[in-house]
């Protein structure tokens, strides 16, 4: 079948990308249920960095987003992105978290849960799946984080695809983060994997590089099964390519997705407004032009901002472009990472430090760790020189991460009890393994004003 399916992603990635993951969840409710009337393949709306947000910034708590958003969506799958081991912070938990927090997440709302691993380790995917297919309930998407580097061929992409889809996987997602794909290479590679997979392909990327809406369109004459979008007012950019512009590029011709042009309008109107309402709160400056050097230093958009902003609080901004230079190299010592959460932010700093202080005179923790293959299996090879100057003649692991872990969800309500909280909910208690540092002070606040409203 021809037809194009669409997950519109202003509800999760749109407003991550463009404002910094801050809309809230009375800002989406007028629309949910004029949403669920579209006929999308499924709105993403929860994972990534919204959970941690919700109670850093907003004062939401995400599980209860999660089951409100679900009160109105009666028709259309809610999509979650997860960050395989890592669910959706920054480090590996053990088993029994993953287990619980997708248990969690099936019973709250999801319907698709959206794998990923930084270092595409099909190992740090393993346990998110197999507790995805146990629910016998949720579709598990697969994931390959696309990047380019000399080691990352079509051949290596497809073998991992592979990997996942003898995993069990329901359909498996290009997620071209950094928006590096070329429409070219994204016919080559849909063609290649509609070659060797039987499950749909869905192709996720950004328009930080200008490719979006043309690679869009090559993979689709490749064949592929689903695009994401965002609607406008959150799309373009460093974001999705806009919802009504692929919509009806397509219309009327055998890919058309049918989507009535005619019903998005309104919800085009009401997220302009929040636009405007988050860039007033927040005092946020939006991303405002294409940057087609990202394909040139492999970099996610959003972390070129950062890298330029610590630079600047250093009073190093004038080595910005020597920074830049400097992290292709880095990447390749690594083993050719692709750089999405968490090894963009280890490569960034890593090649911030060389250009201040020397090649390599600091080594952070995390650089370490991945050399010793606490991330996970790289996809290149790490020298030996570069290896015994950051770990000396430590072992370097070769077995799954998390087969070190020890389980922490006992330890976790232990501390919340010890905190005040003996009775805290299962998604309290995820919450807190997840996040302590920004949901203990979370729950204590929100326990002060029970008390003060029953007073």
């Amino acid at each position: 079948m021809a037809q194009v399916k669409i997950t519109e992603t202003v509800l999760r990635d749109g407003h991550q990308s463009i404002a910094a993951t801050r809309m809230r969840l009375r800002q989406m409710l007028p629309v949910l249920e004029a949403m669920d009337d579209i006929g999308y393949n499924a709105l993403e709306c929860w994972g990534g960095a919204t959970f941690d947000t919700c109670m850093r910034f907003l004062d939401e708590d995400p599980w209860e987003r999660l089951r409100t958003i679900k009160k109105y969506v009666k028709k259309t799958p809610l999509q979650m992105l997860f960050r395989g081991q890592n669910i959706l912070g920054y480090r590996h938990y053990a088993d029994d978290v993953v287990y619980e927090f997708v248990n969690r997440a099936v019973d709250n709302g999801i319907d698709i849960i959206r794998v990923f691993d930084a270092l595409n380790d099909p190992r740090n995917m393993e346990a998110a799946i197999k507790a995805a297919k146990d629910t016998k309930s949720v579709h598990v998407q697969g994931t390959l984080v696309y990047t380019i580097s000399p080691i990352h061929t079509l051949e290596s992409f497809t073998r991992v695809a592979g990997e996942l889809e003898d995993m069990g996987v329901d359909s498996v997602c290009i997620k071209d983060m950094s928006g590096l794909l070329a429409p070219y290479d994204a016919y080559n590679l849909v063609r290649m994997l509609k070659k060797h997979l039987r499950v749909p392909i869905e192709l996720h990327t950004h328009c930080t590089c200008g490719f979006g809406e043309m690679t869009y369109l090559k993979a689709i004459e490749a064949g592929v099964d689903i695009i994401d979008t965002a609607l406008s007012p959150f799309g373009e950019i460093t974001s999705q390519p806009a919802t009504e512009t692929m919509v009806m590029a397509l219309q009327g011709s055998i890919y058309d997705s049918g989507i009535d042009i005619e019903k998005l309008w309104p919800l085009t109107e009401h997220f302009k407004q929040v636009r405007k309402e988050l860039a007033d709160e927040f005092k946020l400056t939006m991303p405002a032009q294409i940057n087609p050097a990202v394909r040139k230093y492999q970099i996610p958009g959003g972390m070129l901002t950062n890298l330029y902003n610590q630079l600047k609080n250093q009073g190093a901004e004038d080595r910005f472009d020597d920074v830049l230079a400097e992290m292709p190299n880095v990447r390749r010592d690594l083993g050719y990472p692709p750089l999405v959460t968490p090894t963009s932010q280890i490569t960034g700093s890593a090649a911030a430090l060389n250009v201040l202080f020397g090649r390599y005179k600091i080594i952070t923790n995390e650089v370490r760790d991945i050399v010793r293959g606490k991330y996970g299996r790289v996809p290149g090879t790490i020298s030996e020189e570069f290896r015994k100057m950051c770990i000396g003649d430590e072992p370097v692991i070769d077995h799954r991460p998390a087969d070190d872990l020890e389980p922490e969800l006992g330890k976790a309500k232990e501390e919340l009890a010890k905190e005040g909280f003996p009775d805290a909910s299962p998604e309290d208690v995820l919450s807190y393994t997840l996040f302590p540092e920004v949901a203990l002070p979370f729950f204590k606040s929100h326990k002060k004003k029970q008390t003060q409203e029953k007073a």
